[in-house]
Parts: structure tokens; C-alpha cells; sequence
């Protein structure tokens, strides 16, 4: 342990540089998967025409391993940054998508009713009922999809993006433990601080009576 500050202190300017660009890009797919996610989740839990193929396309790019779809997106972006996001940007959007369409369907019918014996129209209906409900299971997918964004982020020193896998991969080429560290440990804070700091934000939009604690 003592050996590994010794190289933090040597190294923490660079650890703190390449901390920061794996947060960027982490943070950037993330809000591209938001965005992109929501509205489909929304569209999927309206058509059951739609909700299939949507469904299916999204885990498809779940389940393409992480540097196939490196390798799959690389002739349509090049090697960097926006290789890496896009990515991160496909991986990310399941967890969030599938969250928010099973938590719009999870409504309750009898909500539904009242709120259009309110004279509601479908619009006020999805922005004042159907999406503040589903709003803990929405968060739930975006935990999900930081801790998994994180984790892939490492590959991205693979295509010159950065990260703290550049020095993941400069320990695996010099065979020391101790440099390879320096990017997993910085890596695995990060995980665990989105999935703390998300899983606060679930527990804060999660209805007080539906709180477990």
C-alpha cells in the first residue's frame, strides 16, 4: 500500500486528469442515453406495435460485447472521443429504457381513470401522473446504467479516448500491479459513488409512503 501512494503522489496530477475525462465521459453518455431513452420508453409503453422492436434493438446493443461495439461503430466514427461516447451512449440506454417503459405500464388503471375524471388530457396525464410515478424506477435504470458506464469507460483508452484506462493499460504493457491500480481503484470510488449518490436521488423521488426507509 505504501508502494502505491508513493506512486499516487507521483502520478496524481495525471490520475486526477484522466479522473476527470472519465467523469466527462461518463456524465455525456449518460445524459445522451437520458435523452434518447425517455422519450422511447414513453412511445414503447403507448404501442404495443413499437414496444418489440424498440425493446429489441436496445438490448441488442446490450448484449454486443463492449469492444465488438468499439469495433462495430469504429468505420462510421474513427479512433477518440466521440467513438467512446457512442459506445457508452448504446450500453447505457436498456437499463433506462426498459425502466421507464415497465414503470409507465406499472401505473395503476384506476390512477389513470381519476385522472381523466379530472378532465385531464393524456399530455397532463403522462407530465403530472404516469412520469412522477415512474420516477424512482426511471432513476433505478440510470443507477444501473452509471455503475455500467464507469466500468466500460475503461475501454476507451483502447481507441484514444482516455480515461482512467490509459492507466489500466499502462500497467497491463509494464507488468506493474501498482500502476495498473492506480486506474482501477480511481475507477471502482467512481462506481461506487454513482451508485451511492443515484441511489439517494431514487430513495428522495420514491413517494414517502412507498420508502422502505
Amino acid at each position: 500500500m505504501a508502494r502505491f501512494w508513493e506512486h499516487f503522489l507521483l502520478y496524481r496530477d495525471e490520475v486526477l486528469w484522466l479522473t476527470q475525462e472519465h467523469i466527462v465521459m461518463t456524465l455525456t453518455a449518460l445524459g445522451l442515453a437520458f435523452v434518447i431513452a425517455v422519450p422511447l420508453g414513453i412511445l414503447a409503453s403507448r404501442s404495443k406495435a413499437l414496444q418489440y422492436p424498440i425493446l429489441w434493438l436496445a438490448g441488442l446493443g446490450q448484449t454486443v460485447p463492449s469492444l465488438a461495439l468499439l469495433g462495430l461503430l469504429m468505420p462510421l466514427l474513427g479512433i477518440g472521443y466521440p467513438l467512446a461516447i457512442a459506445a457508452l451512449t448504446v450500453r447505457a440506454l436498456l437499463p433506462i429504457l426498459m425502466n421507464t417503459t415497465t414503470g409507465i405500464m406499472n401505473v395503476s388503471d384506476a390512477v389513470i381513470e381519476s385522472a381523466k375524471g379530472m378532465g385531464m388530457t393524456r399530455a397532463e396525464i403522462l407530465w403530472m401522473v404516469e412520469l412522477p410515478l415512474a420516477a424512482p424506477l426511471i432513476a433505478a435504470g440510470v443507477r444501473t446504467a452509471a455503475v455500467q458506464c464507469v466500468s466500460i469507460a475503461t475501454l476507451a483508452a483502447f481507441v484514444g479516448a482516455g480515461g482512467l484506462g490509459d492507466l489500466i493499460f499502462q500497467g497491463i504493457l509494464e507488468v506493474s500491479t501498482t500502476k495498473l491500480l492506480l486506474g482501477v481503484i480511481p475507477a471502482a470510488v467512481l462506481a461506487l459513488g454513482a451508485e451511492f449518490l443515484l441511489g439517494r436521488v431514487e430513495w428522495w423521488i420514491t413517494p414517502r409512503g412507498l420508502r422502505e426507509a
